[in-house]
């Protein structure tokens, strides 16, 4: 695998400050997804959030029924369904339904569930979702794959469980399960076969964590029988792009803060020190969590996570909203242009056709002028015997 069969998309929560209105939010991301299927994006990967305030979508499967009419190339994904939240039969009846519905364009992301405070809700006991994600995802992949199964697991049983449709995907939709800097999420990836997306895979210990998760993959895929793929791997990271770094910095003044308050003082994991904007961005870039730069400076950052990881699939940004609607476009604009032309070596051809036209130009331009020497000859000598004639 080489960089140029790398994909880009998204991973939408989404995150949206609690002073606007939540229609015209969902609104705006039916037209990011809309403007990221123009621009030729592979992926995009829709969260399950019930609480905080900030990541409003509840389904991310209605979403994605709704976007697979607005689009006509893109692959959507939940990402992710938190498994415990539902029980296996339900989520893969939706799952199988929505196969047919975008004709072969959905894709099942699997995770534990990222909010304690909706775990809280429902009663479940943060302690054990990643088991009850372990047995769900058995559960899941078996139906999926056309089984009749009966378990008996500790928090859902299945009786003679079985889906009533074939898949439209054969032999099956893709599944991805979430994988952060805990192992649960590459052991269960090995054991099925499954892609894994690595939400955290640009903050310290993620990025640390990458050779190790895809090593316990590969040794659990091994013990099972499967095989992991790493074009089914996919990293996920911010990134705010503009044609200088002064413009992003500009930029992002737009909610780049809120954004950080949000993960430091509502979500489960903080994301960064406290500190002035100067402090925030600065550190963004210097440890690597994400790049508010240019083109050049993503594609920096994306080499460094293809040499950590050893390569990967599909580099997902986090839809965050640092700056606002026109600036956001822009910036997956640019990395459409600018970004992955230069992994996917869209322009190699182009570079070698105007490489050996320059090389040979000296030969190509003396042979253009002696034809146009014989052409003017030509007609002086088509002139003199007409004046001649007359």
């Amino acid at each position: 695998m080489t960089p140029e069969t790398l994909r880009f998309g998204i991973f939408l929560a989404p995150f949206h400050p609690v002073d606007e209105n939540p229609r015209l939010a969902l609104e705006r991301d039916f037209e990011l997804v809309q403007w990221l299927d123009h621009l030729g994006y592979e992926e995009a990967w829709i969260g399950e959030h019930h609480s905080g305030g900030y990541e409003l979508i509840a389904s991310p499967e209605i979403f994605i029924a709704a976007a697979a009419e607005r689009t006509r190339h893109i692959r959507l994904g939940t990402g992710v369904v938190s498994v415990p939240y539902h029980h296996p039969l339900m989520l893969a009846d939706r799952a199988m339904q929505l196969d047919h519905q975008t004709r072969g364009r959905f894709m099942l992301g699997l995770g534990p569930g990222a909010l304690p405070s909706d775990a809280y809700m429902m009663g479940i006991d943060p302690l054990l979702q990643r088991d009850m994600l372990e047995e769900g995802a058995e559960a899941l992949v078996r139906l999926l794959s056309g089984e009749t199964v009966t378990l008996r697991a500790s928090w859902f049983e299945l009786k003679d469980a079985r889906l009533q449709l074939r898949p439209f995907t054969h032999p099956r939709l893709h599944i991805a399960v979430a994988s952060a800097v805990s192992p649960t999420g590459a052991r269960i990836a090995g054991r099925h076969g499954l892609g894994m997306l690595s939400f955290a895979a640009t903050s310290k210990e993620g990025f640390m964590s990458l050779p190790q998760n895809w090593t316990i993959a590969e040794g659990r895929a091994a013990e099972f029988g499967q095989r992991m793929l790493r074009r089914d791997w996919r990293l996920v990271g911010p990134m705010h792009i503009a044609e200088t770094r002064e413009q992003a910095r500009q930029n992002v003044r737009f909610g780049l803060e809120q954004f950080i308050w949000y993960f430091n003082n509502v979500a489960a994991l903080p994301l960064t020190p406290r500190g002035s904007f100067e402090d925030m961005v600065q550190s963004i870039n210097e440890s690597s969590f994400g790049v508010i730069g240019t083109p050049e400076d993503a594609i920096s950052h994306i080499e460094a996570l293809w040499k950590q990881s050893g390569g990967f699939g599909c580099y997902l940004q986090i839809a965050h909203n640092w700056a606002d609607f026109e600036a956001t476009r822009r910036s997956y604009e640019l990395i459409a242009r600018y970004v992955r032309p230069h992994f996917n070596r869209l322009n190699s051809r182009r570079r070698e056709s105007m490489d050996w036209a320059a090389e040979n130009r000296p030969q190509f331009i003396g042979r253009a002028d002696e034809g146009i020497d014989r052409a003017k000859r030509k007609h002086a000598e088509d002139e003199a015997r007409k004046s001649e004639i007359g």
